[in-house]
């Protein structure tokens, strides 16, 4: 999981990224998921709020 503060710190280029990481992981995880049940469910929603802080950074950006 990715702090604010340290997301504010990457480029542009680092955050699309780690944007497509973030989501490749997500996803992984929640095909894990449905397939058997994960042992601590709260990373899934680690991860999404993790990608939805990223592409709020990267909206931020687009719009300066």
């Amino acid at each position: 999981m990715m702090k604010q503060s340290e997301i504010k710190e990457l480029s542009v280029a680092e955050l699309q990224e780690k944007l497509g990481e973030t989501k490749k992981s997500y996803s992984d995880l929640k095909l894990a998921h449905a397939i058997s049940p994960l042992e601590n469910p709260i990373q899934l929603r680690s991860i999404r709020r993790t990608v939805a802080r990223i592409a709020t950074e990267l909206t931020k950006r687009d719009s300066q």
